[in-house]
C-alpha cells in the first residue's frame, strides 16, 4: 500500500504537471494516470511516482518528439533533397528559378529534365504511345469520368505493359517517367496519347488554336511543377521508398491531390471569385467574410508571407493577355479589395482558378493544370527517394489507453 507521502491530491498533481483539472481527468480516462479514492471517498489521490514519470515524459516531449510532430506541418525539415528550394522569390528547381524558366520560354518537359537531373539524355526522345492499350482505352476516353479518377484508374493498367518497370538504370527510369508525364496529361483531358508538349495537349482540349491561352497554360504548369515536400510529393516519396514502380507513386500523388485540403484549394478559390462577382459589392463581400473570421481561399501563403511569386507571375501574364476585358477588371477589383482589407495577395490556387474564369472555363481545368504540372515533381521525388534506397518509416507517439502491465 502506498504511503500517505506517496499520494498527491488533484490540486498538487495539476500543479506539478502544469495542467488543468479537466486535463487531469482526461489523463486518467486515457490510462496515463491511476487515481485512488481519498479519505472522504469523493476526492481522488494520485501516485507520486506516476505523476513524476508523466512529468518526465512531458518534458521529453517538448524536445525531439514535439519537434518531430510539428515538423509534419511546415515545421523543421525532415529529409534532405536536391530537387527544389523555396525562397521568397519563388521555388528553385535544382538551382534554377522556376519564375525565370517561365520567362525564358521553357516547357514542362524542360522543367522535368531539370528536376530529374538526367544530364544530356532526353527521355522525351523515346517513342511515344500512338494509342491506348485495349484494357485502358474505355477508361481513357470516358470524358464523363472526373479527371483525377480517370487517371488513377488507368495509370496502374498502363504499368502492365511497361517493361523494366522495376529497373534501377537511371536512363530507363527517366524514359518511364517521361511516358508517365505525357500519359497523365492525356488522361486528365480524355485525349489520345501524344508526344506534343503537355501545355499544348491541355490547351487544345480547352481552347483550340489559341496561342495566347497555350502560353498561359505553359506558365502555369511550370510554376506548379514542384514545391518541395508538399503533401502529395511526400506521399509519392513514401510509396517510392518501398520500391514500388513509378506508376504507383504517381497514383499516390494523385490520390493526395484529390483531397479538399490540397487540390481542392483551386475549387474553393474558383467559388470565391464566382461569389464575389455575383455580390452587389465585392468589397463588402470580402469585408464581411474577413470580419466573420472566414478564410479567403486563394489568398496568402504560409511560405510566402509577402506574396506568392508564382501567383504574381501568372497575374502579370493574365493582365497582358486579358487587358481591357470586363472579366479582368472584375478580378482586379476583387484582388485590390482583398489586399486592402486583409493584406493578403493572390497565391497559385487563386490564379489557376482565375485563368479558368478569364477564359470562361469551369473549375476543373484549374485542378488539371495543377495535377499535370505537379506530376513532374512527384516523379523527381520518387526517383530521388529510390536512388537513396531507404524506406520512409517514421515512429508514432502513442497517446491512447495504456494497456495493463505485462506479466513478469
Amino acid at each position: 500500500m502506498a504511503a500517505a507521502t506517496d499520494l498527491l491530491t488533484a490540486r498538487e498533481t495539476c500543479r506539478l504537471l502544469g495542467i488543468s483539472q479537466a486535463t487531469l481527468y482526461a489523463y486518467v480516462s486515457r490510462g496515463l494516470l491511476e487515481s485512488r479514492p481519498g479519505k472522504d471517498h469523493r476526492s481522488r489521490l494520485y501516485l507520486l511516482q506516476d505523476v513524476e514519470r508523466l512529468a518526465q515524459r512531458k518534458q521529453v516531449g517538448r524536445g525531439a518528439a514535439r519537434g518531430a510532430a510539428q515538423s509534419l506541418d511546415r515545421g523543421l525539415p525532415v529529409l534532405e533533397t536536391r530537387i527544389s528550394l523555396i525562397r521568397p522569390d519563388g521555388p528553385y528547381y535544382r538551382g534554377r528559378s522556376a519564375i525565370a524558366m517561365v520567362q525564358e520560354g521553357a516547357t514542362l518537359e524542360d522543367v522535368a529534365r531539370q528536376l530529374w537531373d538526367g544530364g544530356e539524355d532526353d527521355p522525351f526522345a523515346a517513342p511515344a504511345l500512338t494509342q491506348w492499350p485495349a484494357v485502358v482505352a474505355p477508361l481513357a476516353s470516358d470524358a464523363a469520368l472526373p479527371p483525377l479518377e480517370r487517371a488513377m484508374a488507368a495509370i496502374p493498367l498502363l504499368a502492365l505493359d511497361v517493361r523494366h518497370s522495376f529497373s534501377s538504370a537511371p536512363r530507363v527510369r527517366h524514359e518511364i517517367a517521361a511516358g508517365l508525364l505525357r500519359h497523365n496529361a492525356a488522361l486528365l483531358v480524355a485525349r489520345p496519347p501524344s508526344d506534343a508538349p503537355v501545355h499544348r495537349v491541355l490547351a487544345e482540349a480547352w481552347h483550340p488554336d489559341d496561342e495566347g491561352f497555350a502560353e498561359l497554360v505553359r506558365a502555369a504548369l511550370i510554376v506548379c511543377a514542384d514545391h518541395e515536400l508538399n503533401v502529395s510529393a511526400f506521399a509519392a516519396r513514401v510509396v517510392a521508398s518501398t520500391g514500388a514502380h513509378l506508376h504507383a507513386t504517381v497514383c499516390s500523388g494523385l490520390a493526395a491531390l484529390s483531397g479538399p485540403r490540397h487540390g481542392g484549394a483551386t475549387a474553393r478559390a474558383y467559388a470565391l471569385i464566382a461569389d464575389a462577382q455575383q455580390a452587389r459589392s465585392p468589397r463588402a463581400f470580402i469585408a464581411q467574410r474577413w470580419q466573420r473570421g472566414d478564410d479567403l481561399p486563394g489568398f496568402g501563403h504560409a511560405l510566402y508571407p509577402h506574396g506568392d511569386p508564382r501567383g504574381a507571375e501568372l497575374l502579370a501574364r493574365a493582365r497582358l493577355r486579358h487587358a481591357g476585358m470586363r472579366e479582368m477588371a472584375a478580378l482586379e477589383t476583387l484582388i485590390a479589395a482583398t489586399e486592402d482589407i486583409s493584406g493578403l495577395r493572390p497565391n497559385i490556387d487563386f490564379m489557376l482558378a482565375a485563368i479558368c474564369h478569364l477564359n470562361r472555363l469551369p473549375a476543373t481545368p484549374a485542378l488539371v493544370m495543377f495535377a499535370a504540372g505537379r506530376l513532374a515533381g512527384w516523379l523527381a521525388h520518387a526517383l530521388e527517394q529510390q536512388a537513396q534506397g531507404r524506406l520512409i518509416r517514421p515512429r508514432a507517439s502513442y497517446t491512447g489507453v495504456t494497456p495493463p502491465a505485462a506479466p513478469n
